[in-house]
């Protein structure tokens, strides 16, 4: 019996479907899109991992002033260098919308590439969903006391959307936006950290804890992975909005992971050495508490200001990530042509924008430490097939050429390399709560089950999908994404 590969009438289809491709174009094709220039890169990265200091107070409180410090210091080396190295390869030898998909589709096969996207969609729009609320932390607390109630559940909700109307307009300006966001928004830690400097006590920064506190490390390392994840999202628009990847992309990984590491430790290091220490206190939105305590009374006021704007940069720099990756899941065909919509005027992908708006909006309702451990569950879990995808395509594609590659040769080098993303990957997936497993639980049955649909309807016509992929549906062996995106 012939293998796939030896099949005459297969490989027939799949020189047919290239005729066709380029008689008609999907989607994927014939795009212009500007490009964001590197500065505008830089700050959406920058958006796209941490956005600033804000919301990592948890972490003092959790583990103390020293394992927040440690933690500051080494998590960037241990976790962050390997995470962007790895986006950085992938992205240049296998572009394309879409980003990690394409990896693991790759890897793995469309329905693995399919619930990875999946995963890391949902991780995405729940973590949107945490902003307005982080926002809202640092404006006006006292609007807590709204969180069961309709007026809050409105506010959330106009304000998410008003924050989407940015997306439309396409990713230069939203990039050129993102530098003005980050700058204003850390403005107001510089002037904590000057002022802090006279009333610096190095000592602080050695407290282990407070006697009779316990630790609350499962917190701390989710708040933690949090504030310095998500290196792998721009890959989801490399293609559309970087020029030169191969140059710009490692560039601009050095330069981000250099200013999110001095943007974190410096202030923190201030704040902890300088202030009068009650772990107690230390809860999302105590910088305002610090700025006051530190600087004056009325400058908790432009603490809040800038949570406000660097609360807006996250937003617009994770919702066009989302947007893109939808993008690139259509142009895969695992998803309905419809999805890929694009604005005639910038376009830009606004089905894509109105989704994941809609999807932040309704989840709006959950507690904000359950929205971190949901999305930090649902993005290890995605992250565990992309660095297991990293080594198998090693492997499975040695000769792939790969503009830029991590100065890795040696398989053990290479798995010693991601040893210890690895193992916390899993640590973050089993330090979970039972209400989260139960969520992530539900969604993914949800996923596989859209998945399978997706297949039917594909199979059946019932719904437009790429057309390069419905017929090589069947043919999964026969490499057709080396022979056509490739």
């Amino acid at each position: 019996m012939e293998t796939p590969q030896q099949c005459p009438s297969s490989k027939k289809l799949l020189a047919d479907e290239e005729k066709e491709c380029l008689k008609e174009p999907p989607s994927i094709s014939k795009i212009t899109t500007k490009k964001l220039a590197f500065i505008p890169l830089l700050f959406l990265i920058y958006f796209q991992v941490s956005g600033g200091p804000y919301g990592t107070e948890a972490i003092v409180g959790a583990g103390g002033p020293f394992y927040a410090i440690l933690g500051f210091v080494i998590f960037p080396i241990l976790w962050s260098v390997p995470e962007a190295l790895i986006t950085a390869e992938l992205s240049t030898a296998f572009p394309g919308n879409g980003g990690f998909v394409i990896w693991t589709h790759q890897a793995f096969g469309p329905f693995w590439g399919f619930l990875i996207g999946y995963w890391k969609f949902l991780s995405a729009v729940i973590n949107l969903s945490s902003y307005p609320l982080l926002c809202l932390n640092y404006i006006d607390p006292e609007l807590l006391a709204l969180s069961s109630s309709l007026p809050h559940y409105f506010i959330i909700s106009v304000s998410t959307l008003f924050l989407s109307v940015l997306n439309f307009t396409g990713l230069p300006i939203v990039g050129y936006a993102s530098i003005s966001l980050g700058i204003l928004s850390y403005l107001p830690f510089i002037v904590i950290s000057l002022f802090a400097i006279p009333q610096i006590d190095p000592r602080k920064w050695a407290l282990l804890g407070q006697k009779g506190r316990k630790k609350d490390w499962p917190l701390f390392f989710n708040t933690l992975f949090w504030n310095l994840n998500c290196w792998d999202n721009v890959s989801t628009l490399v293609v559309e909005g970087v020029t030169t990847p191969s140059k710009t992309l490692p560039k601009a990984y050095l330069s981000t992971g250099l200013i999110t590491f001095f943007a974190h430790l410096i202030p923190l290091l201030a704040s902890t050495g300088a202030m009068k220490l009650d772990l107690d206190d230390w809860v999302t939105g105590y910088y305002t508490e610090v700025g006051e305590k530190i600087v004056g009374k009325y400058f908790k006021r432009w603490v809040r200001l800038g949570a406000f704007l660097s609360g807006i940069g996250v937003f617009q720099s994770q919702l066009s990530s989302c947007s893109y990756q939808l993008l690139g899941m259509t142009e895969l065909g695992l998803l309905p042509t419809i999805f890929g919509t694009r604005s005639k005027r910038f376009n830009t992908p606004w089905v894509g924008i109105l989704i994941s708006t809609v999807i932040s909006i309704l989840v709006s309702y959950m507690k904000f430490r359950h929205v971190t451990s949901v999305v930090n569950v649902f993005n290890s879990l995605g992250m565990l097939f992309e660095f297991t995808a990293f080594i198998y395509l090693r492997m499975k594609f040695p000769d792939v050429d790969r503009p830029f590659k991590v100065p890795v040769t040696k398989l053990r080098s290479l798995i010693a390399m991601c040893f210890f993303p690895f193992g916390f990957l899993l640590y973050v997936v089993c330090a979970g709560h039972p209400i989260v497993y139960l969520v992530v639980a539900l969604l993914t049955l949800l996923g596989v089950l859209w998945y399978f649909c997706m297949r039917m309807f594909q199979a059946k016509m019932w719904i437009d999908f790429n057309h390069v992929m419905k017929k090589l549906a069947d043919y999964e062996n026969l490499g057709y994404y080396d022979q056509i995106v490739k």
